[in-house]
């Protein structure tokens, strides 16, 4: 388990953090979400030991990470702005990550993803695309053994088939060697159909993290007609509404809170019409950044 304890970090007088503080639960993978200068660059390289917090402090299976080799040797992280060395090929590449993870990595395992992947291990990596540079590190790191797999916008620049590919490996890897990976990025569709777990970050602080699955079931849509203004009033004085949308006589309310309860008193209303929606991870996402006072919905008026 990676536990992250009151942590903050300041750049000059830029609060990228401040008091940050959950657990990522090993085993699952745990979706890192965020407005754009949320934090989650940077709270990623102070799991991984890169960056030194101002305050609180990280831990990976009970051990603090930061100058601690053993914890490092856990950790493998995946950067949006991969560096290669210059001139260098994937097999340097792995030569060298081979020599920084040597009781875990395999050359074997590396090779076989390549060949999979049609990647030329002795072609140049500064003639790769984006996409087959993006792939190249993600291989690395499953080729590292390491148990905690840190990937900051991992999907960004791959296409479709790749991409699947990528999540049906992580997800094998899970079964087979149980590595967490830890995925960062701003595509919620895209983590939504491979997390577990989920930390909402804004403006350096955490808004919620919780188990994705139990996320949904507090937060929903309700599309309601009701017969009169009292029947809406009802619900608004009975419901925490956080969003309310008019299209016609035809209601769109965002509540939170246990939907048997929820249901209970619109049906007390006599509603011409009512259905329950659940929530994707991005309407979840725009609902409580929105409480926060994260809304350009004005901009478009």
């Amino acid at each position: 388990m990676i536990e992250i304890k009151g942590i903050s970090k300041k750049y000059d007088d830029i609060e990228a953090l401040s008091d940050v503080s959950f657990d990522m639960p090993e085993g699952q993978v745990f979706g890192l979400v965020g407005t754009n200068g949320a934090g989650k660059s940077t709270l990623l390289r102070c799991i991984c030991g890169v960056c030194k917090p101002d305050n609180g402090e990280i831990f990976v299976d009970g051990e603090p990470v930061y100058e601690n080799p053993t914890a490092k040797q856990k950790i493998f992280f995946i950067s949006d702005d991969q560096y290669y060395f210059p001139g260098s090929t994937p097999e340097d590449m792995m030569n060298y990550y081979a020599s920084m993870y040597p009781a875990t990595f395999s050359r074997e395992r590396f090779e076989k993803l390549m060949s999979a992947l049609s990647l030329d291990k002795k072609r140049r990596i500064q003639t790769f695309s984006k996409g087959m540079k993006k792939q190249l590190s993600i291989l690395l790191g499953i080729a590292s053994g390491c148990k905690y797999i840190l990937c900051d916008e991992t999907f960004d620049g791959l296409d479709p088939v790749v991409r699947q590919a990528i999540k049906r490996l992580f997800i094998h890897d899970m079964d087979e060697y149980g590595i967490t990976p830890v995925i960062a990025s701003h595509n919620l569709r895209e983590l939504e159909d491979i997390c577990e777990f989920v930390a909402l970050l804004h403006k350096g602080g955490v808004i919620l993290s919780k188990d994705l699955g139990d996320m949904k079931l507090e937060i929903f849509k309700v599309q309601v007609v009701f017969r009169d203004q009292a029947s809406l009033d009802a619900v608004r004085a009975n419901c925490k509404v956080i969003a309310e949308e008019h299209r016609g006589s035809l209601i769109t309310l965002t509540i939170r809170g246990l939907r048997t309860e929820v249901e209970t008193v619109i049906t007390s209303q006599l509603p011409i019409f009512y259905e329950v929606l659940p929530l994707t991870l991005e309407e979840i996402f725009i609902s409580e950044t929105e409480v926060l006072g994260y809304d350009f919905a004005e901009i478009a008026k």
